[in-house]
């Protein structure tokens, strides 16, 4: 679905203005620079068609989080999408599913609810394998990512932050969450989420951010051992 535009967009930027506001979705929250390379636009473009985005509560500007010690200067600014602006994407049918889900919790319980969000990302531990199988060169963090975008998650992997002049793993991020809507009032959906994947990786692992509650991203540490091991023994993880 493309980005819907409002009346106070002039027809000629709406294109642009909507690869923008896409590019957020995909990528995360990003700064200006970030999205001037990603769509070879000029940084004074960029920032014209967020300054539209953010008087159009499309998206919103937030500090930049900062790992590791910080330089001189106020950390640069970063875009995120706001609620209403994933609202223009897929998420049509959020206060349907939300009614249903209300209604199984009112008629069935709280473990009608925990076995609809199981079921529902049974599709991380059918894909899991044939992904790495397809591509034995993937860690465990990247098979992930291409199983969750296959679903519409919009996810992609980052190098966790140096510790001891090692790494410390990687770092799943889902940008976009086709239910986050339905998970901000059932957090089983993210909860069964987080579980699927340590059930395929035979470890825990650890949620640090979620869409649903507020952040820009949700976020999944996949410890540096493991992506050593199952990469050099991709069955491991079924043992």
């Amino acid at each position: 679905m493309e980005f819907t535009r409002t009346a106070t967009t002039p027809d000629g930027d709406a294109p642009t203005r909507d690869r923008v506001a896409r590019t957020i979705l995909e990528n995360g929250p990003s700064t200006a620079a970030d999205l001037a390379r990603l769509l070879d636009l000029t940084p004074a473009a960029v920032r014209r068609h967020l300054d539209h985005l953010l008087v159009e509560a499309v998206v919103e500007a937030r500090d930049q989080k900062v790992y590791g010690t910080r330089g001189r200067g106020r950390p640069a600014k970063v875009f995120a999408l706001t609620e209403s602006g994933r609202d223009s994407f897929d998420q049509q049918y959020d206060d349907l599913a939300v009614q249903a889900m209300r209604f199984m919790a009112e008629t069935q319980g709280e473990e009608a609810v925990v076995a609809f969000a199981r079921r529902r990302v049974a599709f991380v531990e059918r894909d899991y394998a044939a992904a790495m199988t397809l591509d034995p060169d993937l860690t465990p963090a990247e098979a992930l990512a291409k199983v969750f975008t296959q679903q519409g998650y919009a996810a992609s992997v980052r190098d966790l932050p140096m510790a001891s002049g090692q790494s410390v793993g990687e770092q799943l991020c889902q940008h976009h969450c086709p239910v986050s809507h339905v998970a901000h009032e059932f957090p089983q959906l993210c909860e069964a989420e987080t579980e699927a994947i340590a059930s395929v990786l035979g470890t825990h692992v650890q949620r640090l951010a979620t869409i649903a509650h507020g952040d820009g991203v949700c976020t999944t540490c996949i410890p540096q051992n493991l992506k050593t091991d199952l990469k050099t023994d991709p069955t491991k993880e079924q043992s």
